[in-house]
């Protein structure tokens, strides 16, 4: 089995969507986050668009038009009901950073907060101009907006050192990525770390337990084979991602998405 594309990953019912982009980062940036993400919408008088998410399992730096927030490392499903018109330039961090962004990541997990910090409202006002302005076309502003909250990052967490517990974070998140690793244990073999080590790294870093990371990749990962794989046999899915069995996984899956894979199946391609 191969990964998928990250650009619909976690995302549980794409064709809900809004205009959506995902804007690469910076050579120069990349240690400080995954990518920029940026939803746009406007939504005609009484319309909604209800969005449901699996989120990668690190933080996010968020800038809307009313504020900044931290939005904590998740270890549910979330939803927003969007309406009217609008926008949100986000930044999935990358685990190097999150310690000097947030603090402990773990005392924010599955929350946020609005971003008070020295520097935070200049942020918000060269993202705010960035993607208001009149003069350029939407790619344009994208990328400006982009850039201004990458630079900002950077600029509060410098790249780690080689061979940094930091370092060592980033890997680790890469690392969790491989559908080949199904346990902890081999996530630490892969590590050079005992058990343990790794587990007190996630929670400094990221704040979620390295078994959370696993279980969410093969979550976001099943959910999208489901919508895309009409055929594909859920005792199947279940023994290609790694769980024991059948019952293991659809208790894992109902547990974090509220539904069983029949009936999110049923959901995301009706």
């Amino acid at each position: 089995m191969t990964g998928r594309s990250d650009e619909e990953r976690g995302t549980l019912f794409p064709s809900r969507l809004p205009a959506f982009h995902r804007v690469p980062v910076p050579p120069e940036a990349a240690y400080a986050m995954r990518w920029v993400w940026i939803p746009e919408w406007d939504l005609g008088p009484g319309e909604e668009s209800r969005q449901e998410v699996l989120p990668f399992p690190a933080a996010n730096l968020v800038v809307e038009p009313g504020g900044t927030t931290i939005v904590g490392p998740p270890t549910r499903r979330s939803e927003r009901i969007l309406s009217g018109r609008g926008w949100a330039v986000g930044a999935l961090l990358r685990p190097a950073v999150q310690p000097a962004l947030l603090g402990r990541p773990s005392e924010l997990r599955d929350r946020a907060v609005p971003l008070i910090v020295q520097g935070a409202e200049e942020l918000h006002d060269r993202v705010l101009r960035a993607m208001t302005d009149p003069a350029a076309d939407g790619a344009v502003r994208r990328a400006a907006a982009a850039a201004r909250l990458a630079d900002w990052v950077t600029a509060r967490a410098p790249a780690p050192a080689a061979g940094s517990d930091a370092a060592l974070a980033n890997r680790l998140a890469v690392l969790v990525e491989d559908p080949s690793i199904t346990r902890v244990e081999q996530l630490a073999a892969r590590m050079h770390l005992s058990v343990r080590s790794l587990q007190r790294l996630a929670d400094r870093f990221l704040g979620v337990p390295p078994l959370a990371m696993i279980r969410r990749r093969r979550l976001q990962e099943a959910a999208q084979r489901l919508r895309e794989d009409p055929e594909l046999r859920i005792a199947d899915l279940a023994t290609e991602l790694g769980y024991a069995d059948h019952a293991h996984f659809t208790g894992d899956f109902t547990t974090v998405l509220g539904r069983t894979p029949r009936d999110y199946r049923r959901a995301a391609t009706g």
